[in-house]
């Protein structure tokens, strides 16, 4: 059982920011704001306090990234503020700037993942409760990068594909079911992932985070 969320959206376009506010309310999350620029996402984020600001990439005033550096700003004056970006198209640059060196409460997802209804719900539910949600075009870039130094070399084929799953934001269980593998099996890949990227003992959200940010800051 989900805990409520609370949500601010922020988009330009009226028809995709109703459309998004409803199918959110009827998974029964609280949209406490919308809004359609960057300066008013700001100043409802501020007021409400949200568990998650859902904010598209391209917005105004300028039309370019304004959605991105409110996201940036909301995260540093709001920490406790989730964020998961949607963007048309996938720019590495976009995500290395939104999630920085703290992975934990952002996400960010293609627009057309939207139409993955329990996908998106569940995106926002992850970063609204402060986990980590990307999409899984995202991961793929990651994977396949080439890298100088690559500390995910010593994983195995399934501990990559454990690995981009809890990037997309599934838990042990929702892993599980897309492997069609039982949870304890999906336990053990998680501890070994932990153990070769040398993660430490920690609360078990900080160390899927870190095993996340180790899966993005590779290069």
């Amino acid at each position: 059982m989900w805990p409520l969320v609370r949500a601010v959206i922020a988009d330009d376009e009226l028809l995709l920011r109703e459309g998004v506010a409803r199918l959110l309310e009827e998974a029964g999350i609280e949209v406490v704001a919308r809004a359609a620029d960057a300066p008013d996402l700001l100043r409802k984020v501020r007021g409400h306090k949200p568990d998650v600001a859902i904010i598209d990439v391209r917005m105004p005033p300028d039309l370019t990234d304004d959605g991105l550096r409110a996201a940036l700003e909301i995260r540093r004056e709001q920490p406790d503020v989730g964020v998961l970006m949607f963007s048309q198209h996938l720019v590495e640059r976009y995500v290395n700037e939104l999630v920085g060196d703290d992975a934990r409460g952002v996400g960010y997802v293609l627009k057309h993942r939207i139409a993955d209804l329990g996908y998106f719900i569940d995106a926002v539910r992850t970063v609204g409760g402060g986990g980590t949600a990307l999409d899984p075009e995202v991961v793929a870039r990651m994977l396949g990068r080439r890298r100088r130094t690559d500390p995910l070399q010593a994983l195995t084929p399934r501990e990559r594909e454990v690995l981009a799953l809890m990037a997309e934001g599934l838990s042990n269980n929702g892993i599980a079911e897309r492997l069609t593998v039982g949870p304890p099996a999906v336990e053990k890949h998680v501890t070994q992932i932990f153990s070769k990227l040398d993660i430490g003992r920690d609360r078990a959200e900080n160390q899927r985070v870190l095993a996340v940010l180790a899966l993005l800051k590779a290069g």
